[in-house]
């Protein structure tokens, strides 16, 4: 028998050694090369388009050391105080006169909302989202009786299910403070139910007069809710009783939180960062505006006219005035105020008067209530020098004026020299003069 033709590429398959194929070596090496070719044009083509189109969330990033610049001499001062000024110039958009007519109630009733579930214990707001919660609460409380004197403000909580009322309503910010400080009080366990928190929040505004506003803020930290019912009709609830609704998530954006703010004209917002969670918060502080309506029914039917209420300015009572009973509390005190209808004695003011039922109030409460209807203009920044022979100092605290220009953004309302001028007495004042005045005493010193 003639031996098989045997080719020199092929080996046996008896052969104890492993079946090779030299061509599809060759050809194994050749597809290698070409693959590692059309992976490095795949490359180089990925690179090309991510150099034009970058991701989504590279375009909210911004390197932070680009943007600190240091000076002729090295420093690092002159950046830092334009970060600052940055940051503290961010509100002037919130500060422009509104072009249509806005009405606020400078009467408001809050009732704060504070999630006491176990999802507050979470650590990735630093410590806790339940202390941390705490530490902004007792911040937002001390500002919101500073900018709204006439104001009150209640706190329920909501944990295991139920809704809880942790303070009652009263326009003490001491009162409010002392139920916020008791920590042990109000340890976070079991599941939130947002029905069973804003109906309790609810029947508590149920009394309110209609010259007051009636609003609700939750905190919320939770991603779920235990509900007895059907929450859109306390939703539906909520909207015939003009109960106004914000919420600050401290989790993710839930539809029903979405629908309550939008549904109720409050405000929605979602915290990303300890910081973000105070600005988002602080924003609640000023009173919401009311913007008029028109209507049809000839001319000069716009709004109807504004409700007149009736209040009183007490007698205030010495130290060294004899004890007497109060009407609040009962308790023998010298120190308090006469209600001026029926001579009954309160420990503070402002109040409701528990005899009577007349609101009680003092002169410069209502004048500082009275900022938010008549906002000082916002200041403009100075840009340039050319054709300016103005003053080289502050007009308020008489600091000097630097007399070179700063690397700051022109864009984001930042004054290069550090000049901020009046539209209307065209004085100039500095960047701290500027916060001060519109957030602290609300008043112009140039104007007045």
């Amino acid at each position: 028998m003639a031996p098989k033709n045997k080719d020199d590429n092929f080996m046996d398959v008896d052969s104890d050694s492993d079946i090779s194929l030299l061509g599809d070596v060759e050809h194994r090496v050749k597809g290698k090369g070409k693959g590692k070719a059309i992976d490095k044009r795949k490359k180089d083509k990925g690179k090309a388009k991510a150099k034009d189109q970058a991701y989504t969330w590279e375009a909210s990033y911004t390197r932070s050391w680009d943007t600190v610049q240091e000076d002729e001499a090295g420093s690092l001062q002159g950046a830092v105080e334009d970060l600052m000024a940055r940051g503290r110039r961010r509100r002037s958009v919130q500060l422009l006169a509104p072009a249509a007519a806005i009405r606020r109630t400078i009467i408001r009733h809050l009732i704060l909302l504070l999630d006491l579930s176990a999802a507050m214990m979470d650590r990735d707001m630093r410590p806790t989202r339940f202390d941390l919660m705490l530490q902004y609460a007792r911040e937002f409380v001390v500002e919101w009786f500073d900018q709204n004197p006439l104001g009150q403000i209640g706190v329920v909580g909501m944990r295991a299910g139920i809704g809880e009322r942790i303070g009652e309503m009263t326009g003490n910010p001491q009162d409010v403070l002392k139920c916020l400080s008791d920590r042990t009080r109000l340890e976070p366990t079991g599941e939130p139910s947002l029905q069973n928190s804003i109906e309790m929040a609810r029947s508590s505004m149920s009394h309110l007069p209609t010259h007051s506003s009636r609003e609700i803020l939750i905190i919320f930290g939770s991603l779920t809710t235990c509900d007895p019912g059907n929450i859109h009709d306390t939703l539906d609830a909520c909207v015939k009783n003009k109960i106004r609704i914000s919420v600050v998530a401290l989790a993710a954006e839930m539809k029903i939180c979405r629908d309550l703010c939008d549904k109720t004209g409050g405000q929605f917002g979602v915290a990303m960062n300890e910081g973000h969670f105070k600005d988002i918060l602080f924003e609640l502080v000023p009173p919401p505006a009311q913007r008029a309506v028109a209507r049809t029914g000839g001319p000069g039917a716009a709004n109807p006219a504004a409700d007149l209420m009736m209040m009183g300015f007490p007698t205030r009572l010495p130290d060294s005035s004899p004890p007497s009973l109060c009407a609040c509390h009962s308790d023998m005190k010298s120190e308090g105020f006469l209600c001026p209808r029926c001579m009954a004695k309160v420990c503070d003011v402002p109040t409701d008067c528990d005899i009577c039922g007349l609101m009680i109030v003092s002169s410069p409460h209502l004048a500082r209530s009275y900022h938010h209807l008549f906002p000082v203009k916002p200041y403009e920044a100075v840009r340039t020098m050319e054709g300016i022979s103005g003053p080289t100092a502050c007009h308020a605290c008489a600091r000097i004026f630097s007399s070179t220009a700063s690397t700051a953004v022109a864009s984001e309302g930042i004054s290069p020299w550090g000049r901020y001028r009046c539209p209307d007495c065209h004085n100039d004042f500095c960047a701290e003069c500027d916060v001060f005045v519109h957030d602290v005493i609300h008043c112009c010193p140039g104007c007045s």
